[in-house]
């Protein structure tokens, strides 16, 4: 099975099309989303109702934390309020119908498709929402992957760069980043953890969307890269009037 992976998609309609779309004409077969569909972008209810359509016809939408933001965006004047995260998570509730944030708030935040474990942070605390950015916590991840029988593949968000770890010669963890449409052997008999990126904001100073394509019969894992309209969604971020302008300048910048 060929699974399209999908993460931090923050509701940029412009890059979430653009992946999809590149993801079909490469024979997708199964998509999976590993939260954040919403968030710092202008579109929020539109990438929603996608994901809702996804889920319908059988595919895989996990929770992200900004989803959470999103359902329960903290009050003003709350400290919490002033974190980046946070900021225009109250716009992005505001957007969303009843039904929609009630689909965001029943989101797993773990989910197996296909004999691999899916997360948008690290699988050891799901709920914590850790950052697998270094070989410690990538460790943590895979042990508490190790946990589930068979499992050995953990594919997570959150990030917003595309990284890959595996367990090498006495549980050393070996960290690279990968090349954007090279296929890399992900063979069972090690324990992988990737991050697939982000969809709707890179932050390694390249504005392409990042999206990963894994072949469960070849195990092969290809980390990619798309271009799409990244000034239209930094256009569409202004003309709410409601949403910073950092925001918009970050999708120009990709950082």
């Amino acid at each position: 099975m060929k699974l399209a992976l999908l993460s931090d998609i923050h509701s940029n309609r412009q890059a979430l099309d653009a992946c999809m779309d590149h993801a079909r004409a490469q024979g997708a077969q199964h998509f999976v989303w590993l939260g954040d569909l919403v968030g710092y972008g202008a579109d929020p209810g539109y990438v929603v109702r996608q994901a809702m359509a996804l889920v319908a016809e059988g595919h895989c939408v996990i929770g992200g934390n900004h989803d959470a933001l999103a359902v329960h965006p903290p009050a003003p004047g709350d400290r919490a309020a002033s974190t980046v995260a946070a900021q225009g998570a109250g716009w992005t509730h505001d957007q969303l119908t009843p039904p929609e944030r009630a689909f965001l708030a029943n989101l797993p935040l773990v989910a197996e498709v296909g004999g691999v474990l899916l997360v948008h942070a690290s699988a050891d605390a799901p709920e914590r929402w850790r950052y697998v950015d270094n070989e410690a916590v990538a460790g943590q991840c895979l042990d508490a992957a190790a946990q589930r029988p068979g499992i050995r593949h953990v594919f997570c968000g959150h990030v917003h760069q595309q990284t890959l770890y595996y367990r090498g010669t006495g549980r050393r963890l070996m960290r690279f980043v990968p090349q954007p449409g090279v296929a890399i052997p992900v063979a069972p008999r090690r324990q992988w953890v990737a991050t697939i990126g982000s969809v709707g904001q890179p932050r390694d100073g390249d504005p392409r969307a990042m999206y990963a394509l894994l072949d469960t019969d070849a195990w092969l894992l290809r980390f990619e890269r798309v271009p799409y309209d990244h000034a239209a969604a930094a256009a569409a971020i202004r003309a709410t009037n409601a949403m910073p302008d950092y925001f918009a300048l970050r999708l120009e910048a990709g950082r």
